[in-house]
């Protein structure tokens, strides 16, 4: 009897396991499909809109609310385009790692980075005793092309270093408990960095970025 109990639960154990098992196949090609910040997806497009809030998550909505669209790319804005601008595309492009965009699929949230360092698409108004701009862009030309292109990559690389930047300054200055950054667009044409003598309750922003040092 002691034999058959054994043999009976060890069977649930098993299923139980097996079970478990099904569920992480079905769950988890789904991840890479999640947006993220910091990537694009080249290719695909079929119609691009200004997004005069500067918020990737009105690109993710105007992409679930056009049947067309199966995924799509937002830009931050730059130089070369004055505004944030969004991608609707026809297919799903592969997802590649670029300092200048948000990108997703349809049906997927904005996923935005939060961690100890970083806090993407997030202010924290106030407490302020020093603020800079960092330059990021160049004095437009009569580029055209390839060169424009190059252009948006140059800037969506000085975009990036200039975050390292303003964190570098506050992690430098014992005053410092808090930073502030704004991409260029958002805080002025320039990038924008606020350093923070407190710290002061996190709200969401996009194309803020925040983080505590101290």
């Amino acid at each position: 009897m002691g034999r058959i109990h054994q043999r009976i639960g060890a069977g649930r154990i098993i299923a139980a396991c097996q079970a478990l098992l099904a569920c992480l196949i079905v769950v988890a090609p789904g991840s890479p499909g999640l947006a993220q910040t910091y990537s694009d997806r080249p290719g695909g497009d079929y119609m691009s809109a200004p997004i005069s809030s500067g918020d990737p998550a009105d690109c993710a909505l105007l992409c679930e609310h056009d049947r067309r669209c199966r995924a799509w790319s937002f830009t931050y804005p730059t130089v070369v385009e004055t505004g944030a601008v969004c991608w609707l595309k026809n297919s799903v492009p592969a997802r590649v790692p670029d300092n200048c965009c948000v990108s997703g699929v349809r049906g997927a949230g904005v996923v935005e980075i939060r961690n100890d360092a970083v806090e993407t698409s997030i202010d924290r108004p106030g407490g302020d005793y020093r603020g800079f701009e960092i330059k990021t862009t160049e004095p437009k030309g009569a580029e055209k092309g390839a060169d424009k292109e190059k252009d948006k990559d140059k800037q969506a690389e000085k975009a990036a270093d200039a975050e390292d930047i303003c964190k570098a300054a506050c992690t430098g200055d014992n005053k410092c408990r808090a930073w502030t950054f704004a991409r260029p667009g958002y805080a002025g044409k320039e990038a924008h960095c606020f350093l923070k003598k407190e710290i002061k309750p996190p709200r969401r922003r996009a194309g803020f970025t925040s983080g505590v040092v101290r």
